[in-house]
């Protein structure tokens, strides 16, 4: 890790705690003045001494990283353009409000986001109604998924508490990679009494894959699911059975603001332990380094689908034993993301759309097959991304399928690590694509994709000269 200028951090730290700058620099073993110029970003925060601050206010080195300041940065940018489009700001500014007072571009990225929601609701309820005031729904809280996602997010897709009592009971259960589902069955029966029974799905029920009697102990699962699928499910099972107290515990400390919100996190938090079941930390870590993190051959390992594997990957970032920190999307082919996660600071925006120029949607031309793709951000960040087609459903003729696209990407500083880096050229960024958060937040003026200008940034146009379509040509006769 390079030197860092941390100061306002490094303030905000010691002033929450009610310490002096003298008090911490005896605690760090260091002069009063040279801490003094710490704060002050007259002098580089180093690694070694970073190790020690982090040790010292209980806080992981993550908390230092430029990335933070560069998603508050985009966060801050896209509020501002979707909400005060005629104000210029300049990223000068926001890198400071960003670095210096963060608390304060996070409250404006929630009242952008608030608002934000609020007319969304607006517009969704005149629709059904025709008749809605605006003062009715302004106050409505924010979306419950919105907000479960960001909860999740801001802890970097790492639930420590239950990820590691899902390690200790995958032991005590003797789980072997890709032979769960016995282990997980017998546990069910022996240690709660739970029958698994597997259910036929009917034309009325195709959506159900988990249903649990509690009056009869049984666990019935849809006959189709594979003995991935199963074992995933019964894992999500005892997640409630025997880490409930834990779930509420880490819901309860979130303090979601409706009881939707706290009942959809319980559902992740659930989905979080069963994944940590079916693949242990340590084990599944292991065998990811020892393939170069090939999710096939993970899959196969542990007998899990490609989408699970995925997300996995995206939640190693145990402080003791990090894995490389990846970015983790579903998308379906109208742009719907359905599944964001993140171990790092890669985003797309929140006002809508995101690139077409990024790979996940070059996979629905080519179902089934890995493309690998170098992808640069405007702010000058390359990103090293993995896509590839899954489905879901079609158990009869013509039934509909459901297809998505799975998108895994990490900073390109790790890229090296993973084996479909291989021959790429990971010095010359120069043939990386350059994408964006999508056209309302990207200043990228000659970009062949570009839907629309800016929000508040109108691109200039050339009466003499043909580059952009504003309005779509409509063909004569």
């Amino acid at each position: 890790m390079s030197k860092s200028f941390v100061g306002p951090r490094l303030k905000r730290l010691r002033e929450e705690r009610g310490l002096t700058q003298v008090a911490v620099a005896q605690k760090l073993e260091v002069s009063a003045s040279y801490y003094n110029q710490l704060e002050n970003n007259q002098r580089p925060l180093t690694p070694a001494l970073m190790s020690r601050v982090a040790e010292l206010f209980k806080v992981e080195s993550q908390f230092f990283s430029d990335g933070e300041e560069a998603r508050l940065v985009s966060d801050m940018r896209a509020a501002l353009a979707a909400s005060a489009p005629d104000e210029a700001v300049a990223l000068a500014e926001l890198k400071q409000v960003a670095s210096e007072l963060p608390a304060m571009g996070r409250a404006l990225v929630a009242i952008e986001r608030r608002h934000r929601q609020a007319v969304e609701r607006v517009e969704a309820m005149a629709r059904r109604l025709n008749d809605v005031g605006t003062d009715v729904m302004s106050a409505l809280p924010p979306m419950p998924y919105e907000e479960v996602r960001d909860f999740f997010y801001a802890r970097h897709n790492y639930i420590a508490p239950l990820d590691e009592l899902a390690e200790h009971i995958a032991h005590e259960a003797g789980l072997k990679p890709g032979r769960a589902l016995s282990a997980l069955v017998e546990r069910l029966e022996t240690k709660h009494g739970v029958q698994v029974v597997r259910d036929d799905v009917t034309e009325h029920d195709t959506v159900t894959q988990r249903r649990f009697l509690a009056e009869l102990r049984e666990l019935h699962l849809a006959s189709h699911l594979s003995e991935g699928q199963a074992a995933f499910q019964i894992a999500t099972q005892l997640a409630f059975l025997e880490a409930q107290p834990l779930i509420d515990d880490v819901a309860n400390e979130a303090s979601f603001s409706s009881q939707e919100a706290r009942a959809l996190s319980r559902v992740g938090l659930a989905h979080h332990f069963a994944g940590a079941l079916v693949m242990p930390y340590g084990s599944f870590l292991a065998a990811a380094e020892a393939v170069h993190y090939d999710i096939e051959r993970l899959c196969q390992t542990f007998g899990t689908g490609y989408e699970t594997t995925c997300h996995r990957l995206s939640t190693l970032q145990r402080a003791s034993a990090p894995g490389v920190p990846f970015f983790f999307m579903r998308v379906d082919r109208a742009g719907n993301i359905s599944k964001r996660q993140s171990a790092t600071d890669f985003h797309f925006s929140r006002v809508g759309g995101t690139c077409p120029l990024w790979n996940v949607y070059e996979a629905f031309a080519q179902p089934g097959r890995i493309l690998v793709q170098l992808a640069q951000m405007p702010d000058g960040r390359t990103y090293l991304w993995i896509a590839r087609t899954v489905s879901h459903g079609r158990r009869s003729f013509g039934a509909p399928e459901k297809v998505f696209a799975i998108g895994l990407g990490c900073d390109l500083r790790h890229a090296h690590r993973l084996v479909y880096s291989r021959g790429l050229d990971l010095k010359d960024v120069s043939q990386a694509t350059p994408i964006g958060m999508g056209c309302k937040v990207c200043d990228r003026p000659a970009c062949p994709q570009r839907a629309f200008p800016p929000v508040g940034r109108p691109l200039a146009v050339d009466e003499n000269e043909s580059r952009y379509e504003p309005y779509p040509v409509q063909p004569r006769g």
